[in-house]
């Protein structure tokens, strides 16, 4: 989750300082315009790609808590036979 937040925190000072240096570089305002709206196509092509690597993220951490949430049931009814076996020989032992 690191990574993400570093990337994100990345890609926006990256975005503002490139918006900043378009703004304010002394070039036709046409010219500028032309830029920006370049740049705002390139921002939309790698939010949709950063919006496939989160989608893919999530669907990996929806496989991982499955696997775990069968795991989790398997250790439990393993559990729960042991414990079942070992009251049936206590019990009789007791008696």
């Amino acid at each position: 989750m690191k990574s993400v937040k570093l990337f994100l925190n990345v890609f926006a000072f990256v975005s503002i300082g490139a918006a900043l240096g378009i703004l304010f570089a002394p070039d036709k305002g046409s010219n500028t315009r032309k830029r920006i709206f370049r740049k705002d196509a390139e921002c939309k092509e790698e939010l949709d790609e950063l919006q496939v690597r989160f989608n893919q993220l999530i669907d990996r951490l929806v496989d991982k808590f499955e696997l775990v949430k069968e795991e989790s049931a398997h250790v439990l009814e393993n559990g729960k036979l042991n414990t079942e076996e070992f009251i049936a020989k206590v019990i009789p032992a007791a008696k």
